[in-house]
């Protein structure tokens, strides 16, 4: 005879299964997403950035904690390290001045970071006028 769906000996098993599907699971946090770039140049081949982000910070445990600027070659140009959470403050914008781009360069790229994921995988590319 086969076992029934409210038997006993078919429930002790998925008990201590679903537990462990569960912690085997992929995390689904979201990236930080770089809604707006404003470069503005404050000097020959120095620019002023301000970058929007916007992410769902939950506390000291995850948030946006960084942006970066990259030549098109992925070489960090200038780093804003974001020193807290921003949980009641969506999107909020901050700012990075002094930062040097190569001689006769035309783009660069942002990148955020958020806490504990790190850096997301895509970036923003930025036309520089």
């Amino acid at each position: 005879m086969g076992q029934r769906a409210g038997d006993p000996s078919i429930l002790a098993p998925m008990k201590r299964l679903i537990p462990l599907l569960l912690a085997a699971s992929p995390a689904f946090a979201e990236e930080p997403v770089i809604e707006n770039v404003v470069a503005t140049r404050t000097a020959p081949d120095t620019y002023r950035f301000a970058v929007t982000i916007r992410h769902p910070d939950t506390g000291w445990d995850h948030y946006a904690d960084g942006w970066r600027v990259l030549d098109m070659d992925g070489n960090e140009l200038g780093l804003r390290v974001l020193f807290h959470p921003h949980v009641d403050e969506q999107p909020f914008t901050r700012s990075l001045d002094g930062v040097v781009v190569p001689k006769g360069a035309t783009q660069v790229q942002v990148q955020a970071r958020d806490l504990p994921e790190g850096w997301n995988a895509g970036t923003v590319t930025v036309d520089l006028r």
